[in-house]
């Protein structure tokens, strides 16, 4: 089990506020391909209660009544415990949720996204616990989705760059990608997403850095936020007693400058959040600069005196900076301790110079060796690779999705005498 905070491990669980019995929260998926929309429901979900408790599915279970998944278990249950609202996994939880397993941990209600989960054979795996009143719901996000996400594999393009407009051919392709011929159901497709400063501030932390703690930078992409992602900044989070991470994330085009092809497949804006939600970091530089620069390292020591213009930490005024979301920093005086990398190429900057060549000479610089071999460009390859099996899952989900779809409306329309009630 892995409690609430930035890594905090072990710990009895904490009664509610004013000493009443702690809201215990269930939350179950499939929680493949782990991304900042999979976070918000989890945000949600947390804030109605006091204790979260998420369920991951099986391999087994998932490629039964969806197909193949691209993560495997293992790596879907460690993803999810990363995600600081998560207070405790429960792997190989059931595909579908009873009344049996809300109360086997001792759940009051279990929370889902405004789409639908359906089983193999088409019913709605949440229907006993709403039956029973033990089922709230919440706002699924827009503009993100595992689907969209493979599309943009896929499809190379550098259409969902932040600074880019989407076009046709990719909306057309991506709003297509493994799509039932005949209909579209109202969870699937493409919708733009926007970032605005309340996203951001749900996402942050707002913690300062606190004296005694240690002040460690890390950078890069951040594209499409995965395990590897997470055994650096965990192995990362372990140098110190008490660590203050700061991720600094590079512009889109930077990033597209190193990397090559359409990468990031994630914008910075989406990067960010999918960051944000890591329970190891505790800031995000929104567009680092690619060297780390004595400038760059002097930034992390501005103060504002108290009684400063509460604009000066508007998410838009730090993204002009090039500084944190959340304004985290701006209230403390630490400096930087430790700038770390992982093992993977430093590519060098536009000019040829190391990009770490400031952090080294202060003797700050240590580069982290995560344990993992996993990298976005092996998640692509494995998304190319299952190209067919995938699209095929997604037909196959829409088909059952649009069936279930018909028949409640079906349902609807009948005189409320003769409607079956067993749907």
């Amino acid at each position: 089990m892995i409690r609430n905070g930035r890594g905090a491990a072990g710990g009895a669980e904490q009664p509610g506020p004013g000493g009443r019995r702690a809201v215990r929260v269930w939350c179950d998926g499939c929680y493949d391909m782990v991304h900042y929309g999979h976070s918000n429901q989890l945000r949600q979900a947390r804030a109605m209660g006091d204790y979260l408790i998420v369920g991951v599915h099986t391999d087994e279970e998932i490629a039964k009544h969806k197909g193949p998944p691209v993560f495997t278990q293992e790596e879907r249950y460690k993803m999810v415990q990363a995600i600081k609202w998560v207070d405790e996994v429960v792997p190989a939880a059931p595909y579908v949720t009873t009344l049996e397993t809300l109360d086997k941990y001792n759940c009051d209600f279990c929370v889902h996204g405004n789409d639908i989960t359906l089983t193999v054979d088409g019913r709605d795996t949440y229907e006993e616990v709403k039956q029973a009143g033990r089922y709230r719901e919440c706002k699924r996000t827009q503009g993100v989705s595992t689907t969209d996400l493979v599309g943009r594999m896929l499809l190379v393009t550098k259409a969902h760059h932040s600074s880019q407009e989407m076009s046709s051919e990719y909306r057309e392709y991506a709003d297509s990608f493994g799509k039932c011929p005949g209909g579209r159901n109202p969870w699937t497709g493409v919708s733009q997403f926007l970032q605005t400063s309340q996203k951001i501030i749900q996402f942050a932390s707002g913690k300062e850095p606190q004296p005694g703690e240690t002040v460690i930078y890390v950078a890069g992409a951040f594209d499409l936020f995965h395990i590897g992602h997470v055994d650096f900044l965990e192995k990362v989070h372990r140098l110190a007693e008490r660590p203050y991470i700061i991720a600094g994330l590079h512009f889109d085009q930077e990033v597209n400058h190193y990397k090559g092809k359409n990468y990031p497949i994630m914008n910075l804006h989406e990067r960010t959040l999918s960051v944000l939600a890591c329970r190891y970091v505790s800031e995000v530089v929104i567009g680092a600069p690619y060297a780390v620069t004595a400038e760059l390292l002097s930034h992390f020591k501005v103060r504002l005196r108290m009684g400063s213009p509460r604009s000066l930490c508007s998410p838009l005024f730090l993204h002009g900076l090039g500084m944190q979301a959340g304004c985290g920093l701006l209230g403390g005086a630490q400096e930087v301790d430790l700038v770390c990398h992982g093992k993977t190429e430093i590519i060098p900057d536009r000019d040829g110079s190391d990009p770490y060549q400031e952090p080294k000479r202060r003797g700050i610089f240590r580069q982290i060796d995560s344990g993992s071999n996993l990298t976005t460009d092996l998640i692509v390859q494995r998304i190319i690779t299952n190209r067919l099996e995938y699209e095929a899952r997604n037909q196959k989900k829409e088909a059952k999705e649009l069936a279930f779809l018909e028949a409640a409306r079906q349902q609807a329309a009948q005189p409320l005498g003769e409607r079956d009630g067993d749907f």
